[in-house]
């Protein structure tokens, strides 16, 4: 049997970056300049026993730089490299890998094979880190018959378009609270039955529209100041809200603004600010309210998922009722058909 063949696309973040040297002024993590042209099979020996490893350098950024365009490379690079490989593992920072990973499965669409996100919490070149573990378990369920785009993390894959970070200081950094996790990475390797089957791989479609905005629904949140962002050009919003979709809708009501949003052409995407549930817009007055105002729910997506999907969703179906229907079912496994 032939040994599987992956690609390494890095892109930068925790893993690739160095500590300051002991004793020094403590001053922040950097990019290792040299990490990038090395073969990591030297730095993890064990990913040599995985399979055959090409690797390839996309970027050399904190994520915290990523922004939509770069998703749109990253997608472009794996469309056109996944018919050589079995699978392909990227290297990424963990602070926007959540979004990233979204935004991928979205402009990819339904695998063939799998894309693996990973990344770590301390450097590579660090004693006791996490790296190492990480890249090795995405190596490994990049050769699984896991036809998706997940985040390998925590000797677990989850589904990156479910997937949120949760830690900014532990080993588990990720959870998937409305799906379980795709691969759990234990004594034994277990494989979900809710794995999506492989699908081919469809024409690559690039489209992309930035302009959207999220906000956190808070006590005192001054509605005229999301009126203002409508006025100024936002051309989709994601509303974080309360529970299963509550807004306010008396003092301080968003509901005028969700009108004007309407008015104007820019649709309304509700999400919840709790991490396990789902929106329902009628159960309280003030969701049933907003429903009436044309918002759309967001079912039980994360807001990294919603904003990746009004992104594309606008630049692929416009404003009106394809992107409802759009957001009405899930194309990857974002939400709950």
């Amino acid at each position: 049997m032939s040994r599987p063949r992956l690609l390494l696309l890095l892109t930068g973040g925790t893993m690739l970056m160095v500590p300051p040297a002991s004793g020094a002024a403590k001053r922040p993590l950097t990019l290792d300049e040299e990490r990038t042209s090395r073969d990591l099979v030297a730095e993890v020996p064990s990913l040599a026993r995985i399979a055959d490893l090409d690797t390839r350098l996309l970027f050399h950024m904190d994520s915290a730089n990523m922004q939509p365009a770069d998703w749109v490379t990253i997608a472009r690079e794996v469309h056109a490299q996944l018919a050589s490989y079995d699978g392909i593992v990227i290297v990424h920072g963990t602070d926007t890998m959540a979004y990233t990973a979204s935004a991928l499965a979205l402009l990819l669409g339904p695998l063939p094979k799998p894309v693996v996100l990973t990344g770590s919490q301390k450097p590579i070149v660090e004693v006791r880190t996490d790296a190492r573990q990480n890249l090795i378990d995405a190596a490994l369920v990049a050769t699984l018959p896991v036809p998706e785009v997940c985040i390998a993390s925590g000797s677990r894959a989850l589904r990156g378009v479910r997937a949120t970070k949760r830690d900014a200081w532990g080993f588990s950094a990720f959870d998937s609270p409305n799906l379980p996790p795709l691969v759990e990475l234990g004594i034994g390797i277990e494989v979900a039955p809710h794995v999506a089957t492989p699908r081919p791989l469809a024409a690559f479609d690039d489209r992309l529209e930035p302009r959207v905005l999220a906000v956190r629904v808070f006590p005192g949140l001054d509605p005229d100041l999301v009126r203002g962002a409508i006025r100024l050009g936002v051309r989709g919003l994601v509303l974080e809200a309360y529970g299963t979709g509550t807004l306010p809708n008396l003092g301080g009501s968003l509901i005028p603004a969700l009108e004007e949003a309407r008015e104007r052409g820019v649709p309304v995407v509700v999400v919840s600010q709790c991490l396990r549930g789902f929106v329902d817009l009628g159960r309280y007055e003030g969701g049933a309210a907003a429903a009436a105002a044309g918002a759309i729910s967001g079912g039980d997506m994360t807001v990294e998922a919603a904003l990746a999907k009004m992104m594309i969703g606008l630049a692929r179906h416009g404003a009106g009722d394809d992107l409802r229907a759009y957001f009405g079912a899930s194309a990857v496994g974002e939400r709950d058909a």
